[in-house]
Parts: structure tokens; C-alpha cells; sequence
């Protein structure tokens, strides 16, 4: 069986682009590589890597994954998010926002969360 090890996230500037995950979510730089940058985070390793020519997504409408994060505080949250670089697009729905990274890749932040088993 196959095992998730990393989510790649294409952009322009993968050092700024893992600075702001991990400043956002805390965590740990692994690499860092012109091409790409590992940043360690609570239940993920997300892998920054420049693409040339990179277009950021329109949203809504083109990204193909995005990542859902969960915080008690929703808003005080997007406040932390906006401060770090990112920017707050106008919302689908007053339960959770939106928000789109220094590069363009949408992400929401919602007071939702899986249960924990074991």
C-alpha cells in the first residue's frame, strides 16, 4: 500500500513560500534547494518547489488541491495568516474562510477537525 509522505505546492519562490507555512503552522525547515524547500509541519511535510513561468491559481475556479487547516479561533487565525502574507478573497460561506497564500494557492481555515482515533 502507498503512504502520503508530502504535499507539493508549485511556485515562484519556494523559500518564501515555506517561510510562510512555517511561521503560519509552526514546524521545521528539512531542505533547502533552489528548486525546493521541505518544511516539516504538525501532520505533514509540505515541499515548496519553484516552477518556471508559475501562474498563480484563480479562485475560485482553477487550483486543484488546497489545504484545510483547523483553528479554534477561525478569524484570529486569518488575522495571524493575513499578517504572515497571505490574502483574504472574498467568502463562500461564514463558517470558515479562504485564504490565499503568497503564491496564490487557496487554503481555508475552518473550527472543523476530524475526530482522533487511537
Amino acid at each position: 500500500m502507498a503512504r502520503l509522505v508530502a504535499v507539493s505546492l508549485d511556485c515562484a519562490d519556494p523559500q518564501r513560500l515555506a517561510d510562510f507555512y512555517r511561521a503560519l503552522l509552526g514546524g521545521r525547515q528539512l531542505w533547502a534547494k533552489e528548486s525546493s524547500v521541505g518544511v516539516e509541519v504538525p501532520g505533514a511535510v509540505l515541499v515548496p518547489q519553484r516552477v518556471d513561468g508559475y501562474v498563480p491559481p484563480l479562485w475560485p475556479g482553477t487550483s486543484i488541491v488546497h489545504l484545510d487547516l483547523t483553528a479554534g479561533d477561525v478569524d484570529a487565525a486569518a488575522e495571524r495568516a493575513v499578517a504572515l502574507g497571505a490574502t483574504l478573497p472574498e467568502q463562500p460561506d461564514p463558517r470558515w474562510r479562504v485564504l490565499l497564500d503568497p503564491a496564490g494557492h487557496p487554503f481555508c481555515l475552518t473550527p472543523f477537525a476530524p475526530e482522533s482515533k487511537g
